[in-house]
């Protein structure tokens, strides 16, 4: 069976920030925000490990909980985290004060318009994709 390289492909979505902003915000704001990060509403950091090297990383994220599904939305389009997390089928995150490890990740094609979504990530899905897991 061949495989789908459809919308959902991590190297097709949509990105609405510019490459200079990814590059400005991994250099400097990233080291700066994850500290602080268990302290301000809706930022996490996602620990995942590196699809080749292996080596164990951390990314901030803004993320959007719904019961046991937690979200978040890819507004920098392909990036290596989300690349890592798909290929390993699961990663851990810091929300709040409290570890949770995520299982089943899932991208939602920008536009998709998922009910199950909260609101502030449908109206953001209409631009960008959105990665979705399960909280184990």
């Amino acid at each position: 069976m061949a495989a789908d390289k459809g919308a959902a492909d991590p190297a097709t979505l949509p990105a609405i920030f510019p490459v200079w902003m990814d590059r400005l915000q991994i250099k400097y704001l990233n080291p700066v925000i994850k500290p602080v990060a268990k302290y301000l509403p809706g930022t996490s950091v996602i620990t995942h490990r590196g699809r080749k090297s292996g080596k164990i990383f951390e990314t901030v994220v803004t993320t959007y909980r719904k019961g046991g599904m937690l979200a978040i939305a890819l507004g920098h389009g392909k990036t290596d985290w989300v690349k890592n997390v798909m290929a390993a089928g699961e990663a851990d995150i810091r929300l709040f004060r409290s570890e949770l490890h995520l299982v089943n990740p899932r991208i939602l094609p920008a536009g998709s318009g998922d009910a199950s979504l909260p609101l502030l990530l449908r109206i953001q899905n209409r631009k960008v994709a959105v990665l979705v897991t399960d909280i184990a």
